[in-house]
């Protein structure tokens, strides 16, 4: 294996490997968002948002793997070393598209569903007091919170059926058992993120054992971070499979720290989890085709619904001006809305999706829009039946025959519930509370939700994340998604549109500021760098413009004539795009 070069030498020696590293400020307010590097590379490109994993990536790409067995890799890999979002815990969705041959087979394009589902004991009412309204503290800080881990199930189900062959899927979590056995410093953002998450990681001894020092300090940089716990169980999972999570003690141990907390997850519920294969859903956006993930995702379906609308305003012409951005806002306006009426899990509800995606639906929401903002109030949901015909990070992987991995999973809040199951090591998440806790009730991200989202057994909650991979000619040209919350489907417009109407390099696309708006509330959240000018222009429009700090890092991959440019999203400490 050519070696891997550490990040205090070279950042790029060819033939072997590249390696970029984004670095933010990390004052309150930021002056400006600091640039991306694209880093090339003609063989093979990880984007990942922690450096180790990253460079795992590249490792098994060099190795022979494919993009998948990279993915899987860096997923494993993800959970020792950002525990803020990486997991065994929590849940995802990944978007591969096989290159023609891959397998013996034609090119194709694959949505894998490995979202966390509510326990069978679930019920619509599970997350309101005794008065019938939502109680906050059910649905983001008990252990009523927690569903049913699917990232064990879904990474293993792409090994299996389109991994390259050439790995075993013991081989694969190797590196990331190696990380927890012998430790790691802790720097970049695990040491930025975890002073925040001291106070929630402090309430449960097994996770305060780990994570913080005695006394209840967490660790800082400079520290190791040895996981015994989570070392046995990748051990157990690459001995025996996914079901060494599912099923026996590590089962057990869950569902009982679960309870413990106040939860109703069984063993029998792990017992039953599977990962599932969705169809991809698929839009064009002048010329290219948009695949990304569909529902219980609600990203897929609203980027493209955005990118409709988008495509019938010259936006190149009209550059990242007030006009521009005024059409943005209104377009992510009616999305939004949308998606808080139609949007929940399609093995419970039925999705007018054709009708959300289709180029008619998009011209008739267009039609609505004027040179002034529309109130939110005045904005309710379409009709697209009419025409039928946070926290969590994101990687982005090309091997060298041009398979892909879009690839977004989360634990919801940062570090989950923050609890780890004793004897495990796993840290659990709290995505539960992407339920609709009632009708009409907003979540921790102000998502509006109804009647197709409530909780229930089985049932899989609502996601914003969107991995997505835009193809030209039926080839990769892009590889994006963003953790964000509520952001991220705007991220990932914003990042697709940059590329394709404005034609920045995918660096300075990455980079550039983003705005988003979600039709309630009223606000539409600007992050730093935009000109006041413009600012101004958007308020005298009619828009309620609000400051924010950047809040996605979408790490991204763009095919170009000269090989794969990877950019780190530098909003987030210690991101890196590794190429060779």
């Amino acid at each position: 294996m050519r070696r891997i070069i550490s990040l205090t030498l070279a950042l790029f020696l060819s033939g072997t490997l590249a390696f970029a590293q984004s670095t933010p400020q990390l004052a309150s307010t930021l002056p400006t968002i600091p640039q991306a590097r694209g880093i090339g590379g003609h063989f093979g490109m990880v984007v990942a948002q922690e450096r180790l994993a990253a460079q795992i990536g590249v490792g098994i790409l060099d190795r022979g793997g494919n993009a998948v067995d990279a993915a899987v890799a860096v997923g494993f890999a993800l959970a020792v070393t950002y525990p803020r979002a990486g997991n065994l815990g929590g849940g995802g969705f990944m978007v591969i598209h096989l290159a023609k041959g891959a397998r013996g087979n034609e090119a194709r394009d694959i949505a894998i569903d490995y979202r966390e589902t509510a326990p069978e004991a679930a019920t619509p009412t599970m997350f309101l007091d005794a008065a019938g309204n939502p109680d906050p503290a059910k649905s983001r800080d008990s252990g009523l919170s927690v569903g049913v881990p699917g990232t064990v199930a879904g990474l293993a189900l792409a090994h299996d059926k389109y991994g390259s062959g050439r790995l075993s899927l013991a081989e694969l979590i190797a590196p990331a058992i190696r990380l927890a056995e012998q430790g790691f410093r802790v720097q970049d953002d695990l040491a930025d993120s975890l002073p925040a998450a001291a106070k929630k990681l402090a309430r449960f001894p097994s996770t305060a054992g780990i994570l913080l020092k005695n006394g209840g300090k967490p660790l800082q940089s400079g520290d190791r971070l040895i996981q015994f716990d989570l070392a046995d169980t990748l051990q157990a999972i690459a001995a025996r499979g996914p079901r060494a999570f599912y099923e026996g003690t590590t089962a057990k141990l869950i569902a009982d720290a679960v309870q413990q907390a106040g939860g109703i997850m069984t063993e029998q519920d792990l017992a039953n989890y599977r990962a599932i294969e969705r169809p991809v859903v698929r839009g064009t956006y002048r010329g290219r085709t948009i695949v990304s993930m569909p529902p219980p995702s609600s990203g897929g379906v609203h980027l493209i619904e955005m990118l409709n609308i988008l495509e019938g305003y010259d936006l190149r012409h009209l550059g990242r001006g007030d006009e521009a951005l005024h059409y943005f806002i209104e377009a992510m306006k009616r999305a939004y809305a949308d998606r808080a009426v139609f949007m929940g899990d399609p093995d419970a509800v039925k999705i007018p999706q054709a009708g959300l995606i289709s180029k008619k639906y998009a011209d008739s929401l267009r039609a609505e829009i004027t040179d002034k903002a529309t109130p939110s109030a005045d904005i309710h949901p379409g009709k697209p039946g009419e025409h039928e015909g946070q926290n969590t990070t994101h990687h982005s992987i090309i091997d060298r025959d041009g398979n892909a991995v879009s690839n977004t999973y989360t634990l919801n809040f940062s570090y989950g519930l923050g609890l780890i199951a004793d004897g495990t090591g796993v840290l659990l998440n709290n995505e539960l509370d992407d339920f609709t806790a009632k009708a009409g009730a907003s979540n921790a991200y102000g998502l509006v939700g109804f009647a197709a989202n409530l909780p229930g057994p089985g049932k899989r909650p609502l996601s914003s994340m969107t991995p997505t991979i835009v193809l030209q000619d039926g080839k990769p040209l892009l590889i994006t998604g963003s953790p964000g919350g509520s952001r991220i489907i705007t991220a990932v417009l914003q990042v697709v549109t940059n590329v394709i109407d404005f034609q920045m390099p995918v660096a300075d696309a990455v980079s550039a500021p983003r705005i988003h708006q979600q039709w309630q509330p009223e606000e539409t959240v600007v992050e730093p760098g935009f000109a006041p000018e413009v600012l101004a222009a958007l308020t005298a429009r009619g828009h309620m413009i609000v400051p924010t700090r950047p809040g996605t890092s979408a790490n991204s991959i763009e095919v170009t004539a000269d090989g794969y440019v990877g950019a780190a999203d530098p909003r987030t400490r210690g991101a890196l795009a590794a190429g060779y």
